[in-house]
């Protein structure tokens, strides 16, 4: 934490020039990024992504820990200029570092930034008033975000004394204070309770309609819940972007079968199942293989062929839906990541 919190994000990012509803893709398309490119070095961390998010919808940006997220988050909210590539909101063009803008943004980072020798209802009082929201209007804006944050009984203590769920909390309504057209959250979640979680994720669904939100997570269920979209990203590129319905129907029309043997799957089974790898997606977890397939009865009879022709006792045979999960790891693979 520090006691300097960065210069309010919207009122800093976005250039002061006319919508133009042609150039942002039209109505429905409230952000645009073309083309981002963003080098540290040899790494490139965002390599050539062009991504369109629509108006009042919540969209969940996931992708494996380096995949980009954060940087293209920073890059699409001003924080951060791109080596190449674009970024408009609304038809103006996000300049970061511009001194110019709209107070149309609003970003909750990841890492806690609050004030320490402020209290919770000063913090969200002159973050509003930064905004130029007038005094007693950004109090009362305070006031209403501190209870629908549970935080109304912490409104006169500093930050600093606040435990690490109270303050990503309070750090998200510091996003909030000025009612941005658009707001960018990264990780959220991290380090809040289940109770937490739930309040947060029903007042950020409440905003649905009214505010867009970009969220990043690595909370897979998290995202379903909350999301109108996903996208998937790793190294720096797109892979995948659509509902969360859409997206699941990749594996399958979105139906997954599990099948258990007596036996590890990577050794006794997965390697004779070649023939089935152009129409089905599979993958192994110990005993357990994972199929899903556009023809999925002669794909798990053939499997089941298999089992018995080898002599492994067959345990278990379920279907189930697919999850956000099975894409995600069926797109970025198994592999743990720094």
């Amino acid at each position: 934490m520090t006691d300097t919190r960065p210069s309010p994000v919207g009122a800093s990012a976005v250039a002061a020039t006319q919508p133009d509803a042609s150039a942002a893709g039209g109505r429905d398309c409230v952000l645009r990024a073309t083309d981002l490119v963003k080098r540290y070095g040899d790494l490139v961390a965002v390599d050539g992504l062009s991504i369109e998010v629509r108006r009042g919808e919540i969209l969940g940006f996931l992708g494996p820990n380096g995949a980009g997220k954060t940087t293209t988050l920073k890059m699409m909210s001003g924080l951060l200029a791109p080596d190449a590539g674009s970024v408009e909101i609304d038809g103006r063009p996000v300049r970061a570092g511009a001194l110019h803008g709209s107070a149309s943004v609003g970003v909750a980072p990841q890492e806690i930034v609050i004030w320490d020798s402020l209290t919770c209802l000063e913090q969200l009082q002159f973050a509003g008033m930064m905004y130029d929201m007038p005094a007693a209007a950004a109090r009362e804006r305070a006031t209403y975000l501190l209870e629908v944050f549970g935080l109304e009984g912490k409104a006169r203590k500093l930050g600093k004394t606040l435990s690490g769920g109270m303050q990503r909390r309070l750090n998200i309504a510091l996003g909030l204070v000025h009612e941005p057209e658009i707001l960018f959250l990264d990780e959220p979640q991290a380090g809040l309770d289940p109770q937490s979680r739930v309040l947060v994720r029903e007042y950020l669904r409440s905003l649905r309609g009214r505010m867009t939100i970009v969220v990043t997570t690595h909370d897979m269920e998290e995202a379903d819940k909350l999301s109108d979209r996903v996208c998937v990203i790793d190294h720096g590129r797109l892979l995948v972007m659509g509902t969360v319905a859409e997206v699941k129907g990749r594996l399958g029309g979105g139906e997954l079968f599990e099948i258990t043997v007596d036996a590890d799957v990577t050794e006794a089974l997965l390697p004779f199942l070649h023939r089935l790898r152009p129409t089905c997606t599979l993958s192994a977890d110990g005993s357990t293989l994972s199929l899903a397939s556009t023809q999925p009865a002669e794909a798990v009879a053939e499997v089941l062929r298999e089992v018995a022709g080898r002599g492994l006792l067959l345990v278990n045979l379920r279907a189930r839906g697919a999850t956000l999960e099975d894409v995600f790891i069926d797109l970025t693979g198994r592999k743990l990541r720094e």
